[in-house]
């Protein structure tokens, strides 16, 4: 039985930890060759212990330095920075990339890893978002295999197995986060510790602000775009609380098929870690017995309106995807550090795609600059938030 051999980029992060639990439920199948981390070394190098990689990266050199404290007398490779993680994405032995860096860090070992070869189980929205016609046009020149593991498109992905020719719609369900039923008067008032703590899912203080604003959702419409290849007009986000049902895809005839499972990231990772491949795991099965109500209803774009502003930016195209991704990463920065309001992310992402002249067919040099730039515009601009 050979052996698939993974690199997990943001190993330390949610999806990370959770892919390193496949990794554990099927020791004989599935060998770590390199991990990448950003600042957390204490357990960077505990995971390194354990699964014994040939190659580590690390956020800087400072933490380096830690790391290789921490890590004498074994005998991977520490490496740093940018550099460091796409040469842990490339690394020759690799299989197969678990790219769940969070973020626009996550592009260049992306891109690495494609041109290098390398199948990639997708965990980092934010470069679909960014960079999803380079990033698309690099998968099919370099023959790879792109494989979804956000819960939500895990789900399409899976319903539309055999094909797309005859879909109708997409529908990406959303718990509606934390505020779903909050007035706007209220969402003035809520501060990053009541935004973190999301109803159904546990995931990573960045994605979990995305879901509070609903800018995950409309991040997530640019991503199955891309990924599915389906008009915008025929990807629509539903309120679904219960996150019992991951997505549905519906057909021309009326039919729909929904993918349902616990709220449980392991089971998509694995999913793209053994595609076209099930096995069985001991992981929990819903329970129709225990269920009781399934509820659904049109996501509110007045109050939530990072929703429809994604999605304009998406239908738009050229760099107003990259500015939408660049401002919101550090706007929800300032807002986890209580800087700004809730209310003040879709206000300053406006503002900032307002302020942007887009360039079209963007290169990637392209892409990281509109990023940098709406980045240092939200910083100008923040002594003019109103707090």
């Amino acid at each position: 039985m050979n052996m698939k051999k993974i690199a997990i980029l943001g190993s330390t992060g949610s999806i990370g930890r959770q892919a390193l639990a496949v990794v554990d439920a099927f020791p004989e199948r599935f060998q770590v060759v390199s991990l990448a981390a950003g600042s957390n070394v204490q357990l960077l190098a505990d995971q390194a212990k354990k699964y014994h990689p040939q190659i580590v990266s690390i956020g800087n050199g400072e933490k380096a330095k830690e790391l290789a404290a921490l890590l004498q007398g074994e005998s991977c490779e520490i490496v740093v920075g940018q550099e460091g993680s796409e040469l842990a994405a490339t690394h020759e032995d690799v299989d197969m990339v678990l790219a769940a860096i969070s973020g626009i860090a996550g592009l260049l070992p992306v891109v690495a890893a494609i041109k290098a070869g390398k199948d990639i189980a997708f965990a980092n929205k934010e470069v679909l978002v960014a960079a999803g016609q380079l990033v698309m046009d690099l998968v099919r020149e370099h023959q790879v295999q792109l494989l979804p593991v956000d819960s939500e498109h895990s789900a399409v992905w899976q319903c539309l197995s055999g094909g797309c020719r005859e879909v109708e719609s997409i529908l990406l369900t959303a718990s509606g986060g934390p505020f779903r039923n909050f007035t706007k008067e209220q969402l003035a008032h809520v501060r990053a510790a009541d935004a973190l703590k999301h109803p159904t899912w546990s995931m990573g203080d960045k994605i979990t602000i995305d879901s509070a604003t609903l800018m995950n959702k409309g991040f997530e419409v640019i991503e199955a775009h891309w990924l599915f290849g389906m008009p915008y007009e025929k990807i629509k986000a539903v309120i679904h609380p219960q996150s019992v049902i991951h997505s549905m895809v519906q057909f021309v005839d009326g039919a729909i098929l929904a993918q349902l499972g616990p709220t449980d990231m392991r089971l998509a990772i694995q999913y793209a870690f053994t595609y076209p491949e099930r096995w069985e795991n001991a992981l929990e099965r819903v329970d129709f017995s225990a269920l009781g109500e399934l509820t659904f209803a049109t996501p509110d774009t007045k109050r939530f309106p990072c929703l429809s502003m994604a999605i304009e930016a998406g239908k738009q195209g050229a760099t107003y995807p990259v500015v939408l991704n660049g401002a919101n990463e550090a706007l929800v920065g300032l807002f986890l550090q209580d800087k700004i309001s809730f209310l003040d992310i879709p206000k300053m992402v406006a503002r900032t795609l307002e302020a942007h002249n887009s360039m079209a067919n963007p290169t990637l040099a392209d892409i990281l600059a509109c990023d940098q730039w709406a980045r240092a515009f939200v910083q100008e601009q923040l002594a003019c938030i109103i707090r």
